[in-house]
């Protein structure tokens, strides 16, 4: 073999060698990048389904660190939810910004159209001396409802939340100091949640999976990391400023207002702790009967 016979084989043995490395350095660029893109993906929240990834009781860290990281490119501007009410008993319109985010996060805000259903839901942010009056009127019409709780009740009515679920009543989540999410940290959502999730869970053995977000104050980032600690928002189709103490004694107007705004699908948002409701709670639920619509649980909930 001659000299250039020679060189021309070391050449071509060469130009296979490098081949071989720029195709396996290929290879393990594609198995990095595809790597990253997975974990990146199981972090992202947001994608118009239900998360399959439920809060457990003792569960370790490693879901708190999800939420927290998940959420940090989502919006946080705060939005007050509203809406604008209907005439003749017709359905409100709850806005499109609010339609499309709640949704998004499998929220529940208002019932089927066709449906003559009103799913009857009440902020309990602290005993005003009315709710077991209206506990009672609710077991006379046998009617279910939704109580959304505080910290504060928590820690001062363990009696009335035990007749409440002893009664066949849904128990929700209204955090444990009723402050506007937007305006608080991941860290800070996930604490006013689960802790007053876990100390219900202690003391009644039962396990809340309703929200309502306070103030009805909330963003887009928030309502993710409720949707991440495996709860469902629960917003209105229906309140009235029931809550306001000055302005009690008006059971007339409160009661015009409820009856005049009746629609089907209705999740109606009363406050426990008015006098006036409980003063007209029984008379409205009899009426609104007597119209042909059936109150339903929140677990019976039936979507457009």
């Amino acid at each position: 073999m001659n000299f250039w016979n020679l060189k021309k084989l070391l050449m071509n043995k060469m130009l296979n060698i490098i081949v071989v490395a720029i195709f396996l350095i290929f290879v393990i660029f594609v198995i990095f990048v595809a790597g990253i893109s997975s974990n990146f993906k199981g972090l992202q929240v947001g994608n118009g389904k239900k998360s399959s990834q439920k809060f457990q009781i003792g569960s370790n860290k490693s879901l708190g660190d999800a939420v927290l990281v998940s959420s940090e490119v989502l919006s946080n501007k705060l939005i007050e939810f509203g809406i604008k009410r209907g005439v003749n008993h017709e359905q409100p319109d709850i806005g499109e910004t609010n339609r499309k985010i709640i949704e998004k996060y499998n929220g529940l805000v208002m019932g089927n159209k066709d449906s003559k259903n009103i799913y009857l839901t009440f902020d309990v942010g602290y005993e005003g001396g009315y709710t077991e009056k209206i506990l009672d009127t609710l077991k006379n019409n046998d009617v279910k409802a939704c109580f959304f709780i505080t910290g504060q009740f928590y820690k001062t009515n363990p009696e009335l939340i035990k007749k409440m679920i002893d009664e066949g009543h849904i128990v929700g989540n209204h955090t444990v100091n009723h402050k506007s999410l937007p305006k608080c940290s991941d860290e800070t959502i996930k604490d006013e949640i689960m802790t007053l999730h876990q100390e219900i869970y202690n003391d009644f053995n039962y396990e809340m999976k309703y929200m309502r977000p306070p103030k009805g104050e909330y963003s887009e980032k928030s309502l993710a990391v409720v949707q991440r600690l495996g709860y469902i928002p629960v917003f209105w189709s229906f309140a009235w400023d029931d809550w306001d103490e000055s302005k009690q004694g008006r059971e007339e107007y409160g009661k015009k207002k409820i009856l005049d705004n009746v629609h089907n699908g209705e999740i109606m948002l009363l406050h426990a702790t008015s006098k006036d409701d409980a003063n007209i709670l029984d008379e409205v639920i009899k009426t609104i009967k007597s119209e042909g619509y059936t109150f339903k649980s929140l677990d019976e909930f039936e979507g457009e």
